[in-house]
C-alpha cells in the first residue's frame, strides 16, 4: 500500500501538481506509514500561524508590490547615476547598484529585469557597452538583492530555520547583518572586473546640483531602509512591526505624495501581493509537516551520517552543497527551495560545524546565481521573452558575469567571517 502511494506522489510530481501538494501528500504518507494520526498535519500547518515573524512576509511582500509599479526604478537610477557615472566604467556599477537595491525594495528579481533593464540596456549601448554585455548586466543583476534588507527570501530563511531549532540560535536582524558584506563582495568583485574590461566606456561628469536634485526626488523611498533598519535595531520596534510601518510608509508615499499609483489600483496590487504570499505560506505550512515527519523519523540525523560516512572533509561538503545549491536555483523558484531543501540541509550542515547565519548566507547566494545558472534559471527566461532575444544569447551573455559571482561565491563559502563579521 505504501509503495503505491510513494508512485502516486512521483506521479503528481512529474504530472506538474502544485509543489504544496505534492509535498502534503508526501508528509501524510509518510505519517501514515510511521501509524501516526494524520491530525498532526493540520496542527503543523495551524502552527505557522503561530509565528511572530509570519506576518512580515505579506506586509514586506505588499510594499515590494505597490514601489513596482511606481516610478521607483527611475528615481533611483537617476540618483544612482549621478552618484557613480563618472567612475571609470560607471554606468555598469549604477546597473549593479540600482538593481540590486530595487530587487531589496521590491521582493521580485523578474520585476527589476523588466522595470529597470528597460532604462539600463538603452543607455548602456549608447554609452558604449555592446549589446551582449548589456543584457548579461540586466539578466544577472536581477537577482544581487536577495541579501538586502528587507528582501523576503531571506526573512523566509530565517523563518524556516528557526522553526527547525537546530545550531546556534539568531534573530532575523542578525541575518540582515549577515548579508551587507557579501552582497557588498558581489557588487565590487562585478564592478571591478567591468572596470578591467570597460574601463573606457563613456562617462558621466559629476555635478552635484545633479545628485542632490535626484536625491531630493528619491528621499521617501531611500530613507526607506534606514527607517526600518534604524528602528529595528534602535529596539523601538520588532520586524513584524518594521513591516507594517513599511506598508503604510511606502502606501503614502507612492499614492499620496508622488502620486505614481491611483488609489483605486491598490486592491488590484493588494489581491496580486497577496497570491504570492498564500502560495508561499501554504508551501511553508506543509513542508514544516514534512519537515516533522522528518525530524520525527531522524531522516537528517540518518542522512548526516550517510554523508559522513562518504565526505568527512567539511570543505568538500561546501563544494558539494554549492552544486546541488546552484542546481535548485536553476529548477526551482526560491520560495520553494527554501522552505523545502533548508529542512534537510540544516540540520547536516551544524554536523559539519557550519553556523546557521552562514549557511543562511550561501544559501541565498547560491539561489541568485541559480537565477541565471543555464539551461533553465528563472531570469534567463524573462530576459528573453523582455528583450526579443533567443535564450541561447542571453546564456553566452551572462557566462562572464556568473564566473565573477561564482568566484565571489567561493569567498563567501570559505570565509565565514564575510558573515559572521558582528558576531
Amino acid at each position: 500500500m505504501i509503495w503505491v502511494g510513494i508512485f502516486a506522489v512521483v506521479a503528481l510530481a512529474l504530472l506538474g501538481a502544485p509543489l504544496f501538494a505534492v509535498v502534503l501528500a508526501a508528509a501524510m504518507l509518510g505519517f501514515l506509514a510511521t501509524d501516526v494520526n494524520l491530525s498532526v498535519v493540520a496542527i503543523e500547518i495551524y502552527r505557522i500561524t503561530d509565528t511572530p515573524l509570519l506576518v512580515a512576509l505579506p506586509l514586506f511582500t505588499f510594499a515590494g508590490y505597490v514601489m513596482s509599479e511606481a516610478k521607483t526604478s527611475e528615481r533611483l537610477m537617476a540618483l544612482t547615476r549621478a552618484l557613480f557615472g563618472w567612475m571609470p566604467a560607471g554606468l555598469a556599477i549604477v546597473g549593479f547598484v540600482a538593481c540590486a537595491l530595487f530587487t531589496a525594495l521590491t521582493g521580485a528579481s523578474g520585476v527589476t529585469i523588466v522595470a529597470l533593464g528597460t532604462l539600463l540596456l538603452p543607455m548602456l549601448k549608447e554609452a558604449g557597452y555592446s549589446e551582449r554585455y548589456g543584457l548579461g548586466l540586466v539578466t544577472t543583476s536581477g537577482s544581487l538583492g536577495l541579501l538586502i534588507v528587507p528582501s523576503v527570501p531571506l526573512i523566509l530563511y530565517g523563518i524556516v530555520a528557526q522553526q527547525l531549532d537546530v545550531g546556534e540560535p539568531f534573530t532575523i536582524q542578525q541575518l540582515f547583518l549577515a548579508g551587507l558584506l557579501p552582497v557588498v563582495l558581489m557588487v565590487s568583485a562585478l564592478s571591478a572586473w567591468t572596470m578591467w574590461r570597460h574601463g573606457g566606456a563613456k562617462r558621466t561628469p559629476f555635478r552635484p546640483h545633479e545628485v542632490w536634485t535626484s536625491l531630493i526626488e528619491a528621499k521617501w523611498e531611500v530613507a526607506l531602509p534606514f527607517v526600518v533598519l534604524g528602528g529595528v535595531y534602535s529596539g523601538i520596534f520588532a520586524i513584524s512591526e518594521a513591516a507594517a510601518l513599511a506598508a503604510l510608509y511606502v502606501l503614502v508615499i507612492e499614492v499620496f505624495v508622488y502620486r505614481d499609483v491611483a488609489l483605486n489600483k491598490i486592491p488590484t496590487i493588494i489581491r496580486d501581493a497577496m497570491v504570492m504570499v498564500g502560495s508561499i505560506i501554504l508551501i511553508l505550512g506543509c513542508a514544516l509537516a514534512f519537515t516533522n515527519f522528518l525530524v520525527d523519523t531522524e531522516v537528517p540525523q540518518r542522512l548526516f551520517e550517510v554523508i559522513q560516512e562518504h565526505i568527512s572533509s567539511r570543505l568538500m561538503f561546501l563544494i558539494l552543497l554549492n552544486v546541488l545549491l546552484l542546481l535548485l536555483g536553476a529548477l526551482l523558484d526560491i520560495f520553494s527551495a527554501i522552505v523545502i531543501m533548508v529542512p534537510l540541509i540544516l540540520p547536516v550542515a551544524i554536523g559539519y560545524g557550519i553556523h546557521p547565519l552562514h549557511l543562511g548566507i550561501i544559501f541565498l547566494a547560491n539561489l541568485q546565481i541559480g537565477y541565471f545558472t543555464p539551461p533553465i534559471g528563472m531570469n534567463l527566461f524573462i530576459a528573453s521573452y523582455r528583450f526579443n532575444r533567443p535564450v541561447i544569447e542571453l546564456y553566452a551573455a551572462c557566462l562572464p558575469f556568473m564566473a565573477v559571482l561564482l568566484l565571489a561565491l567561493l569567498l563567501i563559502t570559505y570565509i565565514p567571517v564575510l558573515s559572521l563579521w558582528f558576531l
